[in-house]
């Protein structure tokens, strides 16, 4: 539930930045009749986004035990692409977001409510798909038949719209670069657990072998059943017996992500600047 908590933040409040801003700046330019049109290309990129999750969840039981095992490998490691490029992305961009989204919304607010429309949809739309996709494929790997993994996204994704309010009315501020920089570093360890099954869901399909070479098997010490095994699984994707070539793949891409990750430094200013996502002097409150 760790993990999708997490996920539901960290995307969540990825969205609700570019919302506050794009609002905050249509007030403070004194166009709130430009406001509606960027609410619809929003609610259009929620709708989208859920969607393309319920056709992922629901269209999949009608494929074959095989094709299930394919696609949910191969949806698993291009979420897992997704996710790493959108860590590294928003850890060097986070000071220059205002600027960035200021520059569109002038080109769109020339252009007509049209083009307002998909300035906030594609804002919004590209977050949503990408946690529609990597929620779904964190739960396949958590294995969790409950509803534990959905109510731990839709926690994160409340936490980041009471966020992106507070943000909006000014009453809070945060280091936005350290935020970005450690969520982003757990958010690459859970990845990790992702690809890892995604390989194992392709190895099932036998699209990859391996399968019964197993690297280790701690089942006796963590029984899977057991609230640390649950734990462990919940936060890290935890597997007791892992295949090599899945413990293969976590190493590879584990380590090196994170040694990048770390030591990539942000540009624009030196690391820790505090960064501030709305600052109120942009804007009264909307009433």
């Amino acid at each position: 539930m760790f993990g999708n908590y997490l996920i539901g933040l960290r995307e969540g409040l990825e969205a609700s930045l570019v919302v506050c801003i794009l609002v905050a700046y249509l007030v403070k330019t004194e166009r709130r009749d430009a406001l509606r049109p960027v609410w619809l290309g929003i609610g259009i990129a929620c709708a989208l986004s859920l969607a393309f999750g319920a056709l992922l969840e629901f269209g999949s039981q009608e494929l074959t035990f095989e094709a299930q095992e394919l696609l949910g490998g191969s949806l698993s490691i291009i979420s897992v692409g997704l996710v790493t490029w959108m860590v590294f992305w928003m850890k060097r961009t986070a000071r220059h977001l205002k600027a960035e989204l200021h520059g569109k919304l002038d080109t769109a607010l020339a252009m007509g409510t049209g083009a307002l429309v998909a300035t906030a949809f594609l804002a919004v739309g590209r977050e949503g798909l990408e946690t529609a996709l990597f929620v779904w494929a964190s739960v396949r790997a958590s294995g969790e038949g409950s509803s534990a993994p959905l109510a731990g996204v839709l926690l994160g994704i409340a936490t980041a719209i009471v966020l992106g309010y507070l943000f909006y009315r000014g009453a809070v501020r945060i280091n936005l670069a350290k935020f970005f920089r450690w969520t982003g570093a757990m958010l690459v360890v859970v990845a990790a657990g992702v690809l890892a099954y995604g390989v194992h869901d392709l190895q099932e399909a036998r699209f990859l072998g391996g399968l019964n070479d197993r690297a280790f098997d701690v089942s006796t010490a963590v029984p899977p059943d057991s609230w640390y095994g649950t734990l462990l699984k919940g936060v890290f994707n935890f597997q007791p017996d892992p295949t090599v070539l899945q413990l293969t793949v976590w190493v590879l891409y584990l380590v090196p992500v994170l040694v990048l990750f770390f030591a990539e430094r942000g540009r624009g200013g030196p690391a820790g600047t505090p960064a501030r996502a709305c600052d109120p002097s942009d804007a009264k409150p909307a009433g």
